[in-house]
């Protein structure tokens, strides 16, 4: 099975433009941004999507968010929409677990 993009930029085989890192996950900006500021978080740990999360990965899940919040405040956003799209229908494009957090424009509502 060959790696996803985001497995390969994890590796440091794709470059990126990192705004955090540790032994969970990685955020990252998104290279098609759907809002002024949109990143990526995303686990090291393969989770090909949302519905693949075991129990034993809920101290990971919560993570994600945790650090999604630690750099929206560094880059000056308290206003922001979190979105895990989960399997092809949803738009999900890379299978390989990421929380997209947007800021920096009004969202409506219900989304897409």
């Amino acid at each position: 099975m060959s790696k996803t993009i985001f497995q390969k930029i994890i590796d440091r085989e794709i470059p990126a433009k990192f705004l955090h890192e540790d032994d969970l996950c990685i955020a990252i900006h998104d290279v098609s941004p759907k809002a002024p500021a949109h990143i990526l978080v995303i686990p090291k740990k393969l989770v090909p999507t949302l519905n693949d999360l075991k129990p034993e990965d809920a101290p990971l899940a919560g993570h994600l968010f945790l650090v999604a919040s630690k750099v929206m405040k560094e880059l000056g956003h308290t206003d922001y929409r979190t979105v895990f799209n989960c399997g092809a229908g949803a738009q999900q494009t890379v299978f390989h677990l990421h929380l997209h957090v947007l800021a920096g424009r009004e969202f409506t509502w219900p989304p897409g």
